[in-house]
């Protein structure tokens, strides 16, 4: 199982991820805000401003504090995924 980090230390299971999407359309607003009504949603931001929204297989989001192009990269090996020291700390 590959583990991907997606910000200050959070890992997500790889193999489990549907897509990374940015926030910034509203139907993953929609999307976002009907998750969290039924309880559905991980916020992995530490407070900070949600750049990506990670969905999941089992309809679980997280939602991440980088850049969605950031963590794509992080799931094709272009980054280190143990490292996790750039914009995201």
């Amino acid at each position: 199982m590959k583990l991907v980090n997606i910000g200050f230390g959070n890992m997500v299971s790889a193999s489990k991820v549907v897509a990374v999407v940015s926030n910034e359309s509203a139907p993953i607003k929609r999307m976002v805000q009907e998750a969290k009504e039924r309880g559905a949603v991980i916020d992995a931001t530490f407070g900070r401003k949600t750049k990506a929204v990670i969905i999941m297989d089992s309809g679980s989001i997280v939602l991440s504090a980088i850049m969605p192009e950031t963590v794509a990269g992080r799931f094709n090996d272009r980054e280190d995924t143990a490292d996790g020291g750039e914009e995201d700390e």
